[in-house]
């Protein structure tokens, strides 16, 4: 089914892979446009969410909901789809690690949240657009374009980058754990993370994720993996200096020492 609408969409396999490259730059470009608009406005979900991008939809069904695609268009390429790089380890391996997240991300993480704010739609219909779109990116290229030298899992990039991976995805989890517990049961407001890498910087949650997809791309080697680690980092980064200063202004006793994203620099 998937290869008949894939065949539809596309003339050649040469084609199909030409527009995945060209799915990659694309994102590179608009990441650095968020850089920019990133100067003079939030990301506009959690805290940070208004009026002005529309409705508030539940922040559970929100992630639930914009997450999944992340998860369900993968798995689609990878059971529905002639997938030509599938039985190779290096591709497995780099296939696994984006389940991995999503698996987390999608079908686990939503129903632990305690109570958040709404998420504005546009936020939320913006979110599930870009999970469509990398998904697909992301997954159609390892599952059937990429290709790695025989001994590439062995290779320092993949180490590195596997490790990295590794490294950061449980920050990541361990982070949003810690997020959760913050408050008792029946306990509303903001509270000061504390434990973890939450003693040196304020976005520990944002630091595991940035560096799992750092490691992710230096693992997988191409301009889709890339441009998703950049993509992630622009994000993640004004978000992580926008918590610290709001942070730093509400709490007056928040540690002087914290660093907004990396451990005593930055």
């Amino acid at each position: 089914m998937m290869d008949s609408l894939l065949s539809r969409l596309f003339s050649s396999e040469k084609e199909e892979l030409y527009i995945l490259d060209c799915m990659g730059y694309f994102m590179l470009f608009m990441a650095a446009c968020t850089s920019i608009t990133l100067l003079f406005e939030n990301v506009p979900y959690g805290r940070y969410a208004t009026s002005k991008y529309g409705f508030p939809v539940n922040v559970r069904f929100a992630w639930f909901v914009q997450e999944l695609p992340a998860f369900l268009v993968p798995l689609c390429l990878v059971v529905w789809t002639s997938s030509a790089k599938t039985s190779l380890l290096p591709n497995q391996l780099l296939i696994a690690m984006y389940f991995c997240h999503y698996f987390q991300r999608s079908l686990i993480y939503p129903f632990l949240i305690r109570g958040g704010k709404p998420t504005p739609v546009i936020s939320f219909a913006m979110a599930f657009v870009f999970c469509i779109y990398n998904g697909y990116m992301q997954i159609r290229y390892l599952s059937h374009y990429a290709e790695y030298p025989a001994h590439w899992v062995t290779h320092p990039c993949f180490i590195a980058g596997s490790v990295l991976w590794l490294v950061g995805w449980l920050l990541n989890v361990h982070s949003d754990h810690i997020l959760r517990n913050l408050r008792k049961p029946g306990e509303t407001g903001y509270k000061i993370p504390t434990g973890g890498m939450f003693e040196y910087v304020s976005g520990a949650n944002f630091l595991g994720e940035i560096t799992e997809w750092a490691g992710f791309a230096l693992a997988a080697h191409s301009v889709h993996s890339s441009s998703f680690a950049i993509s992630t980092t622009v994000v993640l980064t004004s978000r992580a200096v926008a918590h610290h200063k709001w942070y730093l202004a509400k709490f007056e006793d928040y540690p002087k020492s914290r660093k907004a994203l990396i451990p005593f620099l930055f």
